[in-house]
């Protein structure tokens, strides 16, 4: 998918989708580089886009940015100035750029904001300052702003690659190893979200992964069975397995909400209306319903299904959380849009 400059002087405007995924991201060996422990796979989803405009300005001194008509600030505006700073490095540009995004996924609250986000970002980035790179040289860059939104570059199924365990190599080295790409899978499931709170979360991703690699005495056991799930997901993605890939994606879910509870202090972000939640899939396995579920760094869960039973998986957790209740299914890659500016 290389990326173009259209030369439009009232911005570049791209949408991503946020990825969920089923073997999870969690934990940095490299937190400038943004380098995970382990590799990861998820699933692109088809429900909240997030739109961003990027129109570079001479006449800016600063860069811009405005989040759902609220003007950034602080680490919000940091973050997205920091990876502009890497755009306009490598276009060999200093001009400055204002910034406008519409984020229909809540911010903070364990639904991958940050994947949509900073994917719009980057494909809106490169093309505004005449980058012009294919998708694997974009999900890299996409990386340096959020490390799972490598993956919403791409539509589907996608696995990043965590590169090379040995971190004795140069920079750039290290930086060409870690990337996205697609996934073969002979499944198209669908995927049911529980929005039990959408508020921003009291501890952040990053320094609840931080803290967890650091103290947690379960996180290096965690990680390496990790390894051994991603192999196993790829083959039942590959046989169209609902039943395997569900029963991997929960019990690695789970795995990383046991390495917070015993990270020190502890982080938490199941809520009783998780657990309710949970109850409530394992009721529909008993009753014969594949259903499995993930969790993300956030009280909010996700149902793997299938599309004929994904009505029946929404009233089932609907009544027991009385909570709204997302049907999601595969989505789309990040993409330009020429029709929105």
């Amino acid at each position: 998918m290389p990326v173009d400059a259209p030369g439009l002087d009232d911005g570049v405007t791209a949408v991503a989708h946020p990825n969920i995924a089923l073997v999870k991201y969690w934990g940095k060996r490299d937190e400038r580089l943004i380098l995970p422990v382990t590799d990861s796979l998820s699933l692109t989803l088809d429900a909240f886009p997030t739109t961003t405009t990027v129109r570079p300005d001479p006449a800016l001194s600063t860069d811009e940015v405005t989040l759902n008509g609220i003007a950034a600030e602080g680490e919000a505006h940091r973050r997205v100035t920091t990876f502009l700073d890497l755009v306009r490095a490598r276009a060999g540009s200093t001009e400055r750029a204002a910034v406008t995004t519409l984020n229909s996924v809540p911010t903070g609250a364990g639904l991958a904001s940050s994947a949509s986000g900073f994917a719009a970002l980057a494909v809106a980035s490169a093309a505004a300052y005449g980058l012009r790179l294919d998708a694997t040289a974009l999900s890299r860059l996409t990386r340096r702003g959020s490390g799972s939104a490598s993956r919403s570059i791409f539509g589907g199924f996608a696995v990043w690659y965590a590169g090379p365990e040995d971190d004795a190599g140069d920079d750039r080295a290290r930086d060409l190893a870690s990337y996205a790409e697609p996934v073969s899978a002979e499944l198209d499931p669908a995927l049911v979200i529980a929005l039990l709170d959408t508020g921003p979360k009291a501890v952040s991703s990053r320094a609840a992964m931080k803290r967890t690699v650091g103290t947690s005495p379960l996180y290096r056991p965690w990680a390496e069975s990790s390894r051994a799930d991603l192999a196993q997901m790829r083959e039942a993605l590959l046989r169209g397995d609902l039943e395997a890939v569900g029963e991997i994606a929960e019990r690695n879910a789970l795995g990383m909400h046991a390495t917070m509870l015993a990270a020190r202090p502890a982080v938490r972000y199941l809520s009783p209306a998780s657990l309710t939640v949970l109850d409530a899939v394992l009721e529909l396995r008993r009753a014969g319903i594949p259903a499995y579920a993930t969790i993300d760094a956030g009280p909010n869960v996700k149902v793997l299904c299938r599309r004929g039973d994904a009505d029946r998986v929404a009233g089932a957790v609907r009544a027991a959380a009385a909570c709204r209740v997302v049907v999601t299914g595969r989505g789309p890659g990040a993409r330009l849009h020429s029709g929105v500016r």
